[in-house]
């Protein structure tokens, strides 16, 4: 038993793993910090923008005495979904009221860089989409 257990508190702690239950934080100052990854993110959205202005808000964003938030990319941003969950896919006792639609993430489109990649969250599905269109915004430091 006890070697599962450390099988499987190694293993998520490689790149791309999947959280493990009950590794958030919830620090009562409107932040969260993954325990698998050691990131730490702002706990409600930031409001529905285009991808310029989410860079913007993050970049200027002071919450909880840190003033050095930044969009996240999408590895990151997808980080927080979780398979387990639907409608939407990601844990709601700590980041409560996140709808199910698009958040923004850092990362442009390679081929088409009008684009950027986003985490749908009715599913944790990731698509790209235009920055010119409107997302919501969770930023991350």
């Amino acid at each position: 038993m006890k070697k599962t257990l450390f099988l499987l508190a190694a293993l998520s702690l490689l790149p791309g793993a999947p959280a493990l239950a009950g590794s958030f934080t919830d620090h009562g100052d409107a932040t969260v910090t993954d325990g698998a990854t050691g990131l730490m993110w702002q706990q409600t959205e930031g409001g529905a923008m285009d991808w310029e202005s989410a860079l913007a808000y993050c970049e200027g964003l002071t919450l909880s005495a840190y003033s050095d938030w930044r969009l996240p990319n999408h590895k990151e941003l997808e980080s927080l979904t979780d398979d387990s969950r639907f409608y939407p896919a990601i844990d709601q006792a700590f980041f409560p009221g996140v709808g199910a639609s698009c958040y923004w993430s850092s990362t442009s489109y390679a081929s088409y860089t009008a684009l950027a990649w986003s985490v749908l969250f009715y599913l944790g599905h990731v698509s790209y989409y235009n920055k010119a269109d409107s997302y919501y915004v969770r930023c991350v430091r």
